[in-house]
């Protein structure tokens, strides 16, 4: 079994010493010892940081990608939660596409004032709905307080 120091790991992978132990602290990774003050790791570890890389990447939160690792370290990927994922992934490009779309008409748009556009107009009351991205209008906000329709 091949070993690997943080700094090692570290250095393969781009990823800071500092995230190394702090992804430790979260049940990510595990060391196997230490050499003096130096954490080591299985060479499995590069494995497991790529499938944290590509989960950080998809969106999911680390309390998330840690449910996706076995007591062994080994990927117990749940194919629903990625099914899920990847639906909310494209509710999210359909509302970034249709922001996108929005944005370059009002970039283009010859109506006087942007107030003015029924386009622009149409756009303004999608976002106050909530519609483009979940939070305005919807029945509680991030932080869980409460809001109200308009």
């Amino acid at each position: 079994m091949q070993e690997l120091d943080i700094g090692q790991v570290a250095e393969h992978t781009g990823v800071p010493a500092s995230t190394l132990r702090y992804y430790e602290e979260k049940g990510l990774i595990r060391a196997i010892g230490r050499h003096g003050l130096r954490r080591v790791f299985d060479a499995r570890v590069l494995d497991q940081l790529a499938l944290i890389a590509l989960g950080r990447a998809a969106g999911f939160s680390l309390d998330e990608i840690a449910g996706m690792f076995g007591a062994d370290g080994q990927p117990r990927i749940d194919r629903k939660r990625l099914q899920d994922k990847g639906d909310e992934l494209d509710r999210t490009i359909r509302q970034l596409g249709a922001m996108r779309d929005g944005l370059r008409h009002a970039a283009a748009c010859h109506a006087p004032s942007h107030m003015e556009c029924p386009t622009f107009r149409r756009i303004l009351r999608a976002a106050s709905a909530g519609a483009l991205n979940g939070t305005m209008g919807s029945s509680s906000s991030r932080r869980g307080r409460k809001t109200t329709k308009r």
